[in-house]
């Protein structure tokens, strides 16, 4: 409840930023930079700030602002009425329901698509091998919410290999799993294969071979009522095109299920 609490509130801190600089002055701030913000699922964080930056970059006086969290969690905000132009979301569930409450301006597309792995730290205190070993008294695991879709993913793969993992905590983003397996808060959680790569050599990842049923498909859509929703549609094509492919496969990601 703290997790969201803490994000919720930096959300509405953007939210205060971006309507101030808005204010009579139209769509400018007083900088003379036009924002385009961008909800996105925490996994993206490497990914889309890397994107923003070559956005930036083709388009003086544009700067992007990114929103990352769990999926769900930028819906609810989305829902609450927090500004934005452009949502990416972890699963098809999340988009599915910002879709339904008529928080998008156009259908959205499938751009990547991820699978769990088990993240433990270096040394690998716990001797975890496998998925069936994250089901022992003796590790403790971390992993993401049941609403949030790495949480979802979980679940698949955990009725899938018959197996019941009783966490020591469920988070409300993979960053957040994640880090408590770096920090040795945990000896195993389940991240995405993105997530472990990204780490560098601060965790290790452990594949497993019922990954294959949770695998989740990314869409990214623009928002209704955005204000800049011209921008937002080229910071889409940004993602879905040769250069968004690239920058996304080389961090892990698998190109959408069909």
């Amino acid at each position: 409840m703290r997790r969201r609490a803490a994000a919720l509130g930096s959300v509405l801190l953007l939210v205060a930023a971006v309507a101030c600089a808005s204010g009579e002055g139209g769509d400018r701030e007083p900088s003379g930079a036009t924002t385009l913000t961008v909800y996105a699922a925490a996994s993206l964080t490497e990914t889309f700030t890397e994107l923003g930056g070559l956005f930036e970059a083709d388009h003086e006086g544009v700067e992007v602002t990114f929103a990352f969290g769990g999926s769900s969690d930028l819906v609810a905000q989305l829902q609450q009425g927090a500004p934005g132009d452009v949502l990416a979301t972890a699963d098809a569930a999340s988009m599915r329901q910002a879709v339904g409450d008529d928080l998008l301006g156009g259908d959205p597309v499938d751009f990547a698509s991820n699978t769990l792995q088990i993240a433990v730290p270096p040394d690998n205190p716990a001797g975890v091998a496998s998925l069936q070993d994250l089901a022992a008294p003796r590790v403790q695991v971390v992993v993401c919410a049941p609403q949030v879709p790495c949480g979802s993913a979980t679940g698949k793969v955990e009725d899938a290999a018959g197996v019941d993992i009783d966490p020591v905590s469920e988070e409300q983003s993979v960053t957040d799993v994640l880090d408590k397996v770096r920090t040795g808060e945990a000896d195993a959680g389940l991240v995405y294969v993105t997530d472990v790569r990204a780490a560098g050599d601060r965790v290790r990842g452990v594949r497993f071979s019922e990954s294959s049923v949770g695998v989740n498909t990314y869409p990214i859509g623009f928002l209704e009522g955005g204000k800049h929703q011209d921008l937002a549609r080229e910071f889409i094509e940004l993602v879905t095109g040769d250069v968004g492919r690239r920058i996304l496969a080389d961090a892990g990601f698998a190109g959408p299920q069909p």
